[in-house]
């Protein structure tokens, strides 16, 4: 390599763009492409990064492999942080098996760092845990170690593990000194606070007040009844009840327990559980059905009873009930909190990360549009969508009980 490239690359580990530009901006070689395409990558020229990035792997000859592996998982990079979720779920496992074979053990690990993080994008915690995992954070250089602290301390986040998250938020902070990029400082520092930030809506009692992360922890650790309306389940300590996917009986549970030791009308939970404001017969029969499913589905942690305005929610154990719930609540929650990361989303990096169809994203991206939350610019592929108003609090505890779940 000679000592133009070598220079280049320098000055882009340590997030000096500009002077790595000028040793190979006139060149076009393979190696001056790439790092020209990482360049523009970093000032943030996407679209023109890609292109280069694209004819540097096409310039490397069939027999620099690992060469062309590293073009594909700079180009990954890039289409994660534009939101482009389907280029890099496809790519990057070939990429990194390619560097590991031949050798490159941190362009190898850079790689799995970037499917950890992609993973806890879209909601697969599990999978992201499990390739951190098995991951030598010390193989990464410093800039990219950073970021492996961070996609900890996002899982930690999820998880509702503060400990665990302060110490990979100060394990990524020592990882950004070392790189000395002030970017990476922002970002650790915005993460930080997120720590600090109203995380959930407290109702017991008939009183509401806001939680940060640590509160909502201790809540769900102790004797409390918890019907949880973040990730749609009710839970006392360990035992825990989904109802996700059985969003009447949620909306039942959730009404009742807002209401306890007072009982609930019947005329209130079928406006809640069914939007029913004029029952009829056939609506009192469904309510009856669905009360014994969800009697039957609280059998662990508590009971129901009949009396003579409705029914009354019995924990089998003495102790407090509550319900937390986001600070805020939308009927397109969901796709606002993963818009209120700053990001710019395509629909369809949209309905991948929720499991849903484009058509269910349009209609709430509309929705939101209309409300003036969100707003899109470009046309057709190139159009993406953006949160006009960033909520300052941990938006993936919004995010609905598939991407939450392990």
């Amino acid at each position: 390599m000679d000592s133009l490239i070598t220079a280049a690359a320098r000055a882009l580990a340590g997030g000096d763009m500009l002077t790595a530009l000028k040793h190979v901006a006139l060149r076009n070689d393979a190696p001056a492409l790439a790092l020209r395409g990482i360049a523009m990558a970093q000032l943030g020229d996407f679209a023109r990064a890609k292109d280069l990035l694209r004819s540097a792997a096409r310039a490397f000859s069939s027999h620099e492999a690992a060469a062309r592996a590293r073009c594909t998982v700079a180009e990954a990079e890039i289409a994660l942080v534009s939101r482009d979720l389907n280029h890099p779920m496809r790519t990057l496992g070939p990429a990194q098996a390619v560097l590991e074979a031949h050798g490159d053990r941190t362009n190898a690990a850079h790689a799995g760092y970037l499917g950890a993080r992609l993973h806890l994008l879209v909601g697969h915690l599990a999978e992201a845990e499990r390739i951190l995992a098995e991951l030598d954070p010390e193989m990464l250089l410093p800039a990219s170690r950073s970021g492996y602290w961070l996609v900890a301390a996002g899982l930690a986040m999820r998880r509702i593990r503060t400990r665990a998250a302060r110490a990979a938020l100060d394990r990524a902070k020592q990882a950004a000194r070392e790189a000395g990029i002030p970017a990476l400082d922002v970002e650790i520092d915005r993460a930080s606070s997120l720590l600090q930030a109203p995380a959930a809506r407290l109702s017991s009692h008939n009183q509401e007040r806001l939680l940060v992360l640590a509160d909502v922890e201790t809540l769900i650790a102790s004797d409390t009844l918890v019907i949880d309306a973040g990730r749609a389940v009710v839970r006392r300590g360990p035992t825990v009840v989904p109802l996700a996917s059985r969003p009447v009986l949620f909306a039942l549970a959730r009404t009742l327990a807002e209401a306890w030791p007072a009982d609930v009308t019947r005329e209130r939970l079928l406006a809640r559980a069914f939007r029913a404001h004029h029952a009829d017969d056939s609506h009192r029969a469904r309510l009856r059905v669905e009360i014994g499913r969800l009697r039957k589905a609280l059998l662990p942690l508590a009971g129901l009873t009949a009396t003579n305005r409705g029914f009354l929610l019995k924990p089998h154990r003495a102790g407090p009930v509550a319900v937390i719930a986001p600070p805020i609540e939308d009927d397109h929650t969901d796709v606002l909190a993963l818009l209120a990361d700053g990001e710019a989303w395509s629909s369809s990096a949209l309905a991948l990360a929720l499991g849903v169809g484009p058509r269910t994203v349009q209609r709430a991206l509309e929705s939101l549009a209309a409300a003036g939350k969100a707003e899109r610019f470009g046309r057709g592929r190139a159009c993406r969508w953006i949160a006009t108003n960033v909520p300052g609090f941990p938006t993936g505890l919004l995010l609905p009980a598939r991407l939450i779940s392990a």
